[in-house]
């Protein structure tokens, strides 16, 4: 094991193409188009696909995408919440674009997954969060979000 960390875990994000997987991890959790509804309807697809391939006790995150685009929403923030609260999962809205909650989303990840490791999880027994995320500027373009 590296000694720079105790615990080495790795995210996947998972979601149909265009949905803004890439963006949002390089603006920094299944990541869905929050104005299609296409891809709101294949989140149940995805999350079989986890529950197939994933080890059982895998923390999952539905992250809504592109709530920049307002008005090109489809999915309302409420219909999505009220999805993932039935599959007991966290849901956020986010924006790659705007490095809206992005960081929340990897934030929020983190913290369950401390919570599902347990509290002998932090090295010391320290709530500090030792978890360090850099953002860049946002850079302002015509097409698409990176």
């Amino acid at each position: 094991m590296n000694p720079e960390y105790d615990y080495l875990f790795k995210l996947l994000l998972i979601g149909d193409s265009g949905v803004g997987k890439s963006c949002l991890l390089l603006r920094f959790a299944s990541v869905l188009d929050a104005f299609l509804q296409e891809s709101f309807n294949n989140v149940k697809q995805w999350l079989q696909e986890i529950d197939r391939y994933a080890s059982e006790n895998v923390n999952k995150l539905l992250v809504g995408n592109k709530c920049d685009l307002t008005t090109k929403k489809v999915v309302v923030y409420t219909a999505a919440k009220e999805f993932a609260d039935s599959l007991g999962i966290p849901f956020l809205e986010t924006s790659a674009k705007s490095s809206t909650n992005v960081e929340q989303a990897f934030m929020t990840m983190a913290a369950e997954i401390k919570k599902r490791m347990g509290p002998g999880a932090t090295a010391g027994g320290s709530e500090k969060s030792n978890v360090k995320i850099q953002s860049t500027p946002v850079k302002t373009s015509s097409g698409g979000c990176c």
